[in-house]
């Protein structure tokens, strides 16, 4: 049996965030099927592994324990593979980074594809999105991050904060390219921590496999149809 199974659908967006950090600690997954996430998700609540609306759901099967909700997942891995600083400060600011990231993903996806994008929301947009460059990039240089080394916390290897910001911005600027000179302007150390991580034997791994099996895809559906219209726009 595997060390974890995750329940998600067949694209880089919210469960990537997932895959870099069980990668990272070289984990060994299993992925469900999208027959399965798609049943599990509209299961009555009582008969869910773990009650929920959305994937991603991750199994660990070490402790027969079953979450939800990204912030939930990530926080679990954090502490079992010891990715969080034990330091309350820099605990919290680890939680931060991962809600910050799920805020972007929010937006991004205009409220969960409440409304599609426009080329004209997108200009509109556009300087939100670098500020959230500038939120990301201000809080690592706080911690002694730069273009050529670093982390988002100040610690020796990378945390669960930096893996977070590594996908969140690394997934988004590499599957739509657009948006990399964006990172570059904005936030040049975060680009660069993207660049390291990214090189790990790990990342390049699973990034390969990325590739290999959801192509260029993103968040997937409409939302991204009418993103990459007025990115192109």
């Amino acid at each position: 049996m595997t060390d974890y199974t995750l329940y998600y659908w067949p694209l880089p967006f919210r469960g990537q965030f997932v895959r870099t950090v069980l990668a990272h600690v070289g984990a060994d997954w299993s992925e469900a099927g999208i027959g399965e996430v798609s049943d599990l998700r509209t299961a009555e609540p009582a008969a869910q592994l773990v009650p929920h609306m959305g994937p991603p759901v991750l199994t660990d099967h070490s402790t027969d324990l079953s979450l939800a909700q990204t912030q939930a997942i990530l926080a679990w891995l954090g502490d079992k593979h010891g990715l969080i600083p034990g330091d309350p400060a820099k605990r919290a600011l680890t939680h931060k980074v991962i809600a910050d990231a799920n805020d972007v993903l929010y937006e991004m996806t205009r409220y969960n594809g409440a409304q599609m994008w426009t080329p004209d929301d997108w200009d509109e947009y556009r300087p939100r999105l670098g500020r959230w460059m500038e939120i990301f990039e201000a809080l690592g240089r706080a911690h002694g991050l730069t273009a050529d080394g670093g982390h988002m916390l100040g610690t020796e290897q990378p945390g669960l904060a930096d893996l977070t910001a590594y996908t969140l911005w690394g997934t988004m600027t590499t599957q739509l390219p657009h948006l990399h000179g964006m990172l570059d302007a904005h936030a040049p150390g975060i680009a660069g921590l993207v660049d390291r991580i990214g090189a790990r034997p790990e990342q390049r791994e699973l990034w390969q496999r990325t590739r290999d099996d959801y192509g260029d895809a993103w968040c997937g559906g409409q939302i991204e149809d009418s993103l990459r219209r007025a990115l192109d726009g």
